[in-house]
């Protein structure tokens, strides 16, 4: 049989266990050499009975798991492929409720493999800019602070506690290159500082750089365009229609989806529609999938580190 390249095909592909374990191998270890993830010797020996290998080097035996995002996980390779297809390829996302009834495991199970496979889908590399030009925004995210009980409220701007400049919402920052990558984060402030960091970090040298009118972006070293929205939105190729539109992309995978989203786990939110978002042209869901699977490696999630932090759905 093909490789998947549907849901139903996918489901169907994966069901068969030998054939979702080749699968898997090939994704994991493109190169053909399967190296022991613990101490990096490639003499090891395949026990076919047990689909698992013992190194020689460390004379320890390892799984596919090992050394990945689903390390110490007791949910099949079946499952776990299920949902990684679903949330790469699913453009407002998939909630722990919807991954616990079609998989059959439990909704707190499916919300820690959810965050585990967000954690793979996190792609740093690279700076953008270097083929256009590109638009920055921030956006703020949470529920309407005069719905909130007094004793509720999170602190304002420049309330003491809250460095200033800060909002009562969880402010996220985003920049899209024009036809290309989007990169974006969760940040405490949308001061000069923290912008005039992000863009160093994120943005290609001699790149144009198009935002609104805010202050934060005042004094960058970019040549610098601005759209003032009071007045327009858009002047000639001056505009954040770009950004905008991944604002509205992820805000319906968090208002329609996930409905409750704590801020010390929004950014893994973002992650996931980054990923999403930056695969949308030139792949299709076989290749989205397959290249969430090639980057399980050398990522790790705990269950007490998710929980470090309150939690969601």
């Amino acid at each position: 049989m093909e490789t998947p390249h549907t849901l139903q095909q996918a489901i169907i592909f994966f069901s068969d266990a030998d054939r979702c374990f080749e699968y898997a191998v090939s994704l994991r270890w493109q190169d053909g050499v399967i190296a022991c993830p613990r101490c990096g010797s490639d003499r090891n020996s395949f026990v076919q009975t047990r689909k698992l290998w013992h190194c020689k080097g460390c004379h320890k035996q390892f799984t596919i798991k090992v050394g990945t995002v689903m390390e110490d996980s007791p949910i099949g390779l079946d499952k776990w492929m299920s949902a990684m297809w679903m949330l790469a390829n699913c453009k407002n996302g998939v909630s722990s409720y919807e991954i616990h009834r079609a998989l059959g495991i439990t909704q707190k199970t499916a919300w820690f493999l959810l965050h585990r496979i967000r954690t793979a889908m996190n792609d740093t590399t690279g700076k953008i800019g270097g083929n256009g030009p590109v638009e920055m925004d921030e956006t703020f995210v949470g529920g309407k602070v005069k719905n909130m009980h007094k004793s509720k409220r999170p602190l304002g701007p420049g309330v003491s506690g809250k460095p200033v400049g800060s909002t009562a919402k969880t402010i996220v920052v985003g920049m899209v290159e024009r036809g290309g990558r989007v990169k974006a984060g969760v940040v405490l402030d949308r001061t000069n500082q923290t912008l005039d960091a992000l863009t160093k970090a994120n943005i290609a040298d001699g790149a144009t750089l198009i935002t609104d009118e805010w202050s934060g972006y005042h004094g960058t070293a970019y040549e610098h365009g601005v759209i003032n929205h009071a007045v327009e939105y858009v002047n000639g190729h001056i505009h954040t229609n770009g950004i905008e539109n991944f604002w509205s992309c992820l805000k319906r995978g968090l208002n329609g989806t996930y409905i409750s989203v704590e801020p010390a786990h929004l950014d893994a939110y973002v992650v996931e529609q980054v990923y999403r978002y930056n695969n949308r042209k030139d792949s299709n869901d076989r290749k989205r999938f397959e290249g969430v699977m090639a980057a399980v490696t050398g990522k790790r999630l705990t269950y007490s580190g998710l929980t470090g932090a309150a939690t969601s759905h």
